[in-house]
């Protein structure tokens, strides 16, 4: 039930989006391979997934920009299909200052995880920052935490993005309280002349004695500008949160 109740949101959600519309939307469609690495001292679990995502931002009301983002991820070796969504509502504050809140749902095992929070981004010539703060909550897991995240993206290219995010969490669970650490690096290139883009990255979760290595590859496809029309146009905000870690164990 909570699976098809993501997806119909989901699919609410971008169907309604050129309804907002008063301008172009922004954003973009991706697919990706990923490999995790569970780390538990004296055991290790590997697995394989493949995700379809896409995220668009269109304009709203009255100044604010609503975004919408949402993936579907399968899992190899426990043959899971698991689905995420996040619809963002922000706005500008003068040219380079875009500031405002979150929500998303995802499942994690047999329990949907909900993220509440607020976010902000800073827009420099070459570069965008993102700050963000959440709440995670999964009834049934037991779970509840908070966020605190950052990530500084840079231009060394107008075609080639790379960034680094650190994010801290303090998670309360049914076995006690513990913290997580969250460390991760990406770049992407955006082949010349095309819509196409090629995305890596690598992603540390370090809580208590576990570590969760995950590493990406992907190809995307942007509609609406390039790779920093779609930062300044609201359609790479973050989502912060702990849901990924939840499904991933």
């Amino acid at each position: 039930m909570k699976s098809l109740f993501l997806a119909t949101a989901a699919v609410a959600a971008f169907a309604a989006a050129p309804a907002f519309a008063q301008s172009a939307p922004v954003g973009s469609v991706g697919v990706s391979y990923s490999n995790t690495e569970i780390d538990l001292g004296s055991i290790d679990a590997d697995s394989d997934s493949y995700a379809i995502d896409g995220v668009v931002a269109v304009d709203a009301f009255a100044g604010w920009t609503a975004t919408f983002a949402g993936q579907i991820a399968h899992n190899d070796d426990s043959n899971d299909t698991g689905l995420a969504g996040t619809a963002h509502l922000t706005r500008m504050a003068g040219s380079d200052l875009r500031f405002g809140g979150f929500v998303g749902a995802a499942d994690a095992g047999d329990d949907t995880a909900w993220t509440f929070g607020g976010e902000v981004q800073k827009y420099l010539a070459n570069a965008t920052l993102t700050g963000a703060v959440a709440y995670t909550t999964a009834d049934d897991a037991d779970v509840d935490a908070w966020t605190v995240a950052g990530d500084a993206a840079f231009y060394v290219m107008p075609n080639l993005r790379l960034n680094a995010g650190l994010s801290y969490s303090d998670v309360d669970a049914g076995f006690g309280s513990a913290d997580l650490w969250t460390y991760g690096v990406g770049a992407e290139y955006e082949i010349a002349n095309t819509p196409f883009s090629l995305a890596a990255g690598f992603n540390r979760g370090d809580i208590e004695d576990v570590k969760i290595d995950t590493w990406t590859v992907g190809l995307r496809y942007s509609f609406g500008g390039g790779l920093q029309a779609r930062d300044r146009a609201g359609a790479s905000l973050p989502g912060a949160g702990i849901a990924g870690l939840l499904g991933a164990l």
